[in-house]
């Protein structure tokens, strides 16, 4: 009997700690400067980053070009990836904001990935469908955005897989231009929503 309720105690302690240690979006309220998307994600910016396995083995390298513009509450990113090992790749971000809340939509994102700003951050979480080796996998990914200035963001993602997390992606980008930016692919236009 002592020694259950011993290993109860140690759980109960053991779960109240990883409970602490956690953090929310609200305690980045305070940050500055407040991270506001229409801003940040308006031009052109330059993105550099790594993925990295379950292991924090880094598994890829990439760089990409985001040309953003919004009309309204309505926002588009239209990202080009470009990976270490040759391959390239496009997603079309469309974006709706609602006061600190934000939606947004894409071609290989399942349903729509839903987040809120705080301060300098912003969290959202969505599924992404991803090919590797012929087949497809959908995993969640747990998305945080910290902006360090008003030209600096870092992004940091944990993918997971049925709850298990198997990987990371960091991310760096670095607002190239506030100029307004043409948005010349034809799936990636306001027309095209």
């Amino acid at each position: 009997m002592i020694k259950e309720i011993t290993l109860v105690s140690i759980l109960v302690l053991f779960s109240s700690l990883l409970v602490g240690c956690s953090h929310g979006l609200e305690d980045y309220k305070q940050g500055n400067p407040k991270l506001d998307l229409q801003q940040f994600f308006n031009g052109t910016l330059k993105v550099k980053g790594i993925v990295q396995d379950y292991s924090g083995l880094v598994t890829r390298r990439f760089d990409a070009d985001i040309k953003a513009a919004w009309q309204g509450n309505l926002g588009i990113l239209d990202e080009t990836f470009y990976f270490n090992n040759g391959e390239i790749s496009h997603r079309c971000w469309r974006l709706t904001k609602d006061g600190d809340k934000y939606s947004g939509t894409a071609g290989d994102v399942v349903g729509v990935a839903k987040g809120r700003t705080s301060g300098n951050a912003l969290n959202w979480e969505y599924q992404l469908v991803v090919p590797i080796d012929g087949s497809e996998y959908t995993i969640t990914l747990d998305d945080w955005l910290f902006l360090l200035d008003e030209d600096y963001l870092i992004n940091k993602t944990e993918m997971r897989y049925w709850g298990v997390t198997v990987g990371e992606i960091t991310l760096f980008i670095e607002k190239q231009s506030k100029q307004k930016v043409e948005l010349t692919k034809p799936e990636c236009t306001f027309a095209a929503g």
